[in-house]
């Protein structure tokens, strides 16, 4: 049985485990995250991103390419270009908020958790 944000998950239950784990590796580049937080301003091109967040365009393309493969991300071609917005709002901005709330509460130590840093 597949859980809502109110419920807690099936402990029994791993067929998520993987899926799960994949979102938040797409979720866990800095950048990523930072291109997602922007596209819920708005429809962005990824000119409009590399000048908003200072990044090359080839690593903003590149990220963008990750968050679309992995659904996160929705493009519309417009002219010879894309523009991009956030593929579920709602539900990437509960996410977003419940990852907010674990930093300031039971997840504020992970920012320097040594298992977690860049192999």
């Amino acid at each position: 049985m597949i859980s809502t944000i109110n419920e807690e998950p099936e402990p029994s239950d791993t067929s998520l485990a993987a899926p799960v784990a994949a979102v938040f590796r797409a979720l866990g580049e800095p950048a990523r995250l930072s291109i997602l937080r922007h596209l819920f301003t708005g429809e962005h091109s990824v000119r409009e991103l590399t000048d908003h967040l200072g990044l090359a365009q080839s690593t903003v393309s590149a990220h963008l390419a990750c968050l679309r493969d992995c659904g996160l991300v929705r493009p519309r071609t417009v002219g010879r270009s894309s523009r991009y917005s956030v593929a579920d709002p709602a539900r990437l901005a509960a996410l977003l908020a419940g990852a907010d709330e674990l930093v300031h509460g039971p997840g504020a130590d992970a920012a320097s958790c040594p298992h977690l840093e860049a192999r």
